[in-house]
């Protein structure tokens, strides 16, 4: 949740990422057998996704992150990337980019805090709140807002079209702030058992994002979630008490509430 787009990322890195290209297929180091779906170099390895339908360990995945290229974005691609703590980001004209970051920042519900302003704008009902009312709208008002950026979106319309699907299928969920009968804020991610992984949020009204948060975060311990994903390190969340773990904690506390059956099942929207 909160994530900044890759442009950057990409510029520094083009040249690892054509020289892994380059090797695709070739030996290893020890000029034995061919790598198979492995992009290799002196610096890192990039693994390059085929058809068949796996990851290889978050443990593989190089200093800033990113763990492998390629795949696709279909629901069974997508949920077993989540559930083993890999989550896509990409900009517009990328490959699909697959990331499992370290530190990781997480929020556990029960941690979670509210400033004395935002609980008083909260207490004064400036906003209504839904879940799933409006997914759509959520997800576009996410990419639309970003893409004004000075950095742009990585919301792409292939990112768009399968969360859309996933929320279908009763995985992907939105929350949403009212102002009247205006959409001003929301977020989006996706539920897996007692996890919830943050994907994105938008406000286009003051605190609109923020009170929706505090909406979910609530509604998640109210439910029994163990564990919030924010991926990516921000000051944003860090003030709502997320704090950054290692990898290998953060895939212990992912596997424990994956065990959970948590929220209700199939679409939020409860009225």
């Amino acid at each position: 949740m909160g994530h900044e787009p890759l442009y950057n990322w990409l510029l520094s890195h083009r040249k690892v990422i054509k020289a892994c290209a380059w090797l695709r297929g070739k030996a290893s180091a020890g000029g034995g057998s061919p790598t198979g779906g492995g992009w290799y170099n002196k610096y890192m390895p990039v693994f390059s996704l085929t058809e068949k339908l796996e990851f290889p360990s978050p443990h593989l995945a190089d200093e800033d992150g990113l763990l492998a290229v390629g795949g696709d974005l279909s629901i069974k691609r997508l949920t077993l990337a989540y559930s083993m703590g890999i989550f896509p980001w990409y900009s517009k004209g990328s490959p699909i980019l697959w990331w499992s970051t370290e530190p990781r920042l997480v929020l556990l519900p029960d941690k979670l805090k509210v400033s004395r302003s935002l609980r008083q704008t909260i207490n004064k009902g400036t906003y209504t709140h839904t879940m799933d009312r409006d997914f759509n709208g959520v997800i576009c008002m996410c990419a639309k807002v970003h893409a004004k950026s000075k950095d742009g979106t990585w919301i792409t319309p292939e990112m768009q079209e399968a969360y859309i699907e996933m929320h279908r299928r009763g995985l992907a969920h939105s929350v949403e702030s009212w102002e009247g009968s205006k959409l001003a804020g929301g977020l989006y991610g996706v539920a897996m058992g007692g996890a919830f992984f943050g994907e994105s949020m938008f406000a286009t009204a003051s605190d609109a994002s923020k009170t929706a948060f505090v909406y979910l975060v609530e509604k998640l311990r109210q439910w029994g979630y163990r564990l919030i994903d924010c991926q990516m390190t921000t000051e944003h969340l860090m003030r709502f008490g997320a704090e950054e773990i290692p990898r290998d904690e953060f895939l212990l506390l992912l596997r424990e509430a994956l065990r959970e059956d948590a929220g209700p099942s199939g679409s939020w929207d409860q009225e």
